[in-house]
C-alpha cells in the first residue's frame, strides 16, 4: 500500500507506509533497480572514513580552551551588543563564553547529524526502488559516522553536549516522522543539509582549531553528496508537480525556512548561556532583536556561506521557489543573483579537496578522480 499524501512523480521514489514490508518482498521489485543513484553510491568508497582511526583525523590534538577561542567573537552576534561586550570584559571569561556558544553550535550540529541518520534509516523502510534504498542505506551508515565524529569531538573539547534547541527538535521530529517521502526530502536532504554545509563551510573558514577544520571537511566530503540524492528528487519530481502540488511543496519548504530563520540561532534558544555568566537574558534578547532587523538579514546573507543563504539557494536550484514565493525569500537574499551562480555549491570545493586527502589514504596505489555533481 502506497504512504498517505506522498507526491510521487518518478518510480524510483515509489514509497510505501514504513510498516509495510510486505510490498518488500514482492518478486517484480527485485528485478527492478533504478540506475539513477548508480554515481553516488559508488563514490561512497572514494570518500570513505573512520573517526575512530587516527589516520583519518585524531581528536587528542590538543587546543587551549582557556586562552583561545574556538570561533573569532564577530561569529558570536550576542558579542555585538553593548551590554554583552561590556559585560565580558575580562579576557578568560571573553573567551569562555564564545567557546561556550560555540558549544550550542556543535551540539545542534551533533543533533541534526543524528536527525540526518535516523531519518536516511526511515527511507529504508519505505523506499521501493533498490538503487534509492542502497543510497539510503549508505547515507545511514555516513550519518553514523557523523554522529560518532561530533560527539568524539564535543567530548575532546567540553565533555558533553548541551539540549536541542525547540525549533531543531520540532523540524527534526516532523520530518522524520513524516509518511511523505516529500517532506523527508525537502526537509532533511535540502533544508538540513543545506543548512550544514553553510554552517561547515563557515566553521571550516573561520576556526582557529586545526582539528574542528579537518573534522568539517571530512563532513562535506559526505553531506556534498546527500545533498545530490534531493537534487535528484527535484529534477525527477519538480517539472511534473501539478499546481497544487507544487503550491503544498512550496508552501511548506517556506513555512520551514521561516521557522529557521527566526528562531535557529535566536537569543531565546540561548538563555541558560547568558544566565551562566550572569547576564540578565530578557536584555540580551531585547538588545539582539533592536539590532537584528531585515537590512541586518540582508547584509549577512551576502556571505557566500550564510547558512540561510545556501538553503535560498538549494530552494531555487532545485525549481521550488516560484512568483508565490520569490518575495518572501527576496526580502533576504537578491533571487536574480542567486540564479546566476550555477549549480555549484558553497563547499563543493572544500568536499573535493578532502576527496583528494581521502584518496590518497585510501588509493595510495592509484590515483582516481571523481565528480561530485551527480548527472
Amino acid at each position: 500500500m502506497a504512504a498517505d499524501g506522498n507526491i510521487t512523480k518518478d518510480i524510483i521514489y515509489d514509497a510505501v507506509a514504513p510498516d509495510d514490508f510486505e510490498s518488500m518482498l514482492e518478486l517484480e521489485r527485485y528485478g527492478n533497480r533504478s540506475t539513477a543513484f548508480d554515481k553516488i553510491i559508488s563514490a561512497t568508497h572514494d570518500h570513505f572514513w573512520d573517526p575512530l582511526d587516527p589516520k583519518y583525523i585524531d581528536f587528542t590534538e590538543p587546543f587551549d580552551m582557556e586562552n583561545e577561542m574556538l570561533l573569532p567573537e564577530e561569529m558570536i552576534i550576542s558579542l555585538s551588543t553593548d551590554y554583552v561586550s561590556n559585560h565580558l570584559s575580562d579576557w578568560k571569561t571573553r573567551v569562555r563564553f564564545v567557546n561556550q556558544s560555540t558549544l550550542r553550535t556543535f551540539s545542534s550540529i551533533l543533533h541534526g547529524e543524528q536527525g540526518a541518520l535516523n531519518l536516511s534509516a526511515s527511507l529504508c523502510h519505505v523506499l521501493k526502488d533498490q538503487g534509492a534504498q542502497e543510497y539510503a542505506a549508505n547515507q545511514t551508515r555516513e550519518e553514523a559516522r557523523h554522529v560518532t565524529a561530533f560527539a568524539k569531538y564535543i567530548k575532546a573539547r567540553w565533555g558533553k553536549p548541551v539540549e536541542c534547541g525547540p525549533t531543531l527538535k520540532t523540524l527534526l521530529v516532523d520530518i522524520i516522522g513524516s509518511p511523505e517521502v516529500y517532506k523527508k526530502i525537502i526537509g532533511m536532504q535540502m533544508l538540513v543539509e543545506g543548512l550544514a554545509m553553510g554552517a561547515f563551510a563557515t566553521v571550516f573558514a573561520k576556526t582557529n582549531d586545526p582539528l574542528a577544520k579537518k573534522l568539517m571537511q571530512l563532513v562535506m566530503t559526505d553531506e556534498a553528496f546527500h545533498h545530490k540524492f534531493g537534487k535528484i528528487w527535484a529534477d525527477r519530481t519538480i517539472p511534473h508537480l501539478s499546481e497544487k502540488e507544487h503550491e503544498t511543496i512550496e508552501l511548506w519548504a517556506a513555512h520551514c525556512f521561516q521557522t529557521l530563520l527566526f528562531n535557529l540561532v535566536a537569543p531565546t534558544q540561548q538563555r541558560d548561556l547568558y544566565e551562566e555568566f550572569g547576564l540578565d537574558p530578557d536584555r540580551v534578547i531585547a538588545e539582539m532583536a533592536a539590532n537584528m532587523t531585515d537590512e541586518i538579514r540582508r547584509e549577512n546573507m551576502k556571505e557566500q556561506s550564510n547558512i540561510f543563504r545556501v538553503l535560498v539557494k538549494t530552494l531555487l536550484n532545485a525549481g521550488i521557489i516560484t512568483d508565490r514565493t520569490k518575495a518572501f525569500y527576496g526580502t533576504y537574499v537578491d533571487i536574480e543573483e542567486l540564479r546566476g551562480e550555477g549549480d555549484r555549491m558553497v563547499g563543493d570545493d572544500i568536499a573535493e579537496e578532502g576527496i583528494k586527502y581521502l584518496q590518497e589514504i585510501n588509493f595510495s596505489d592509484k590515483a582516481r578522480q571523481i565528480l561530485i555533481a551527480a548527472e
